[in-house]
Order: structure tokens, then sequence, then C-alpha cells
């Protein structure tokens, strides 16, 4: 049997509540509007590039915020030493690249993998935590990562909407 990514039911965010717990939460939808974009495609689908010379896909979108999670809440704000989990220095652009090296099935466990990794890595950390990135001279804050993720989810879960219609048509928020 072929596997197809699962169909999630949306969720909402959290209403009048505190910073933190509110930040989790667009964090969490966008997470999932993400994954409820790909729903119901199999491999082939989710590896589906949108117009040339582009690489995007949507599983191509999924590694890559894999790569992107990991790489502000593990390495960055919490200060984890753990390699990338697609791309390399020689290969910068392997999340969108090389979209045969994993089964798309492993592509969704590692990204549900690094997601809780990443929850648990900055869990403790106050929204004023600063740490600093290599390629930057400017403090970074926690609050400032998560309003980060929050944007780079929103921009690619735009493209993901343009590609899963081009797949199939469908449209709409999931």
């Amino acid at each position: 049997m072929t596997w197809t990514a699962p169909e999630l039911t949306p969720t909402r965010t959290l209403v009048g509540a505190a910073e933190r717990p509110m930040l989790q939460s667009w964090l969490d939808f966008h997470r999932q509007t993400l994954l409820g974009k790909c729903g119901g495609l199999d491999a082939d689908q989710l590896a589906t590039r949108s117009v040339p010379p582009s690489t995007l896909s949507l599983l191509g979108l999924v590694r890559h915020l894999t790569e992107v999670e990991r790489g502000w809440f593990r390495v960055s704000a919490a200060g984890e030493s753990v390699e990338p989990v697609y791309g390399s220095v020689t290969e910068p652009d392997a999340d969108f690249d090389d979209l045969a090296a994993l089964p798309a099935e492993d592509v969704f466990a590692a990204f549900h993998a690094e997601v809780a990794a990443c929850d648990a890595a900055v869990a403790e950390l106050p929204l004023d935590h600063v740490f600093h990135v290599p390629w930057r001279s400017d403090g970074y804050t926690l609050r400032w990562a998560y309003l980060h993720m929050i944007e780079e989810y929103a921009r690619h879960n735009g493209h993901a909407d343009l590609l899963r219609e081009r797949i199939d048509g469908v449209t709409g928020s999931f």
C-alpha cells in the first residue's frame, strides 16, 4: 500500500492567552497548516515541483522547515550542537533538492521529532533569553525566534497553498 500524508483537522489558536502560550499556539497552528496542505498526498505528489526553474515542493517545504526549526530553536536559541538534518556546507539546499534521499514517511517522522525536540529545547528558556548567531552581530531573543518562525511558516504556507492547488486543485485553509 502506498503511504500518504495524514489528513488533519484544523486547530484554532488561543485567544486572549498569555504571551508564551499565544506564540506557541500560533506556531503550532502554522506547523499544522503546512502538514494539512500535504494531507492525502502520496510521495510522488509531495515531491511535485512548482514551476521551473524552482525546486519548490511540499516535501521540500517540510524538509526545509525541519532544518529551520532546528537552526533557530535548538542550535541558536538553546545552544545545542547538532548537525543539519538535510543540508550541509557543500549542499546548503539539499532540503529542497535531494528529495529521494529519504522516503516521504520518514521526512514527516523527522519533522514531528524535530518539532518535539525544538519545543523541549526552549521550554525552560524565557522569551527574553538572548542568543547570537554566527552570521549576524545582533543579539536575538527567543521571542524574536518565535515571531520569525511564525512568519517563516506563514510565508511558506502561502507557497504550500499554490503547490497544493497545482497538484490536485485543492484550495482552502487545508
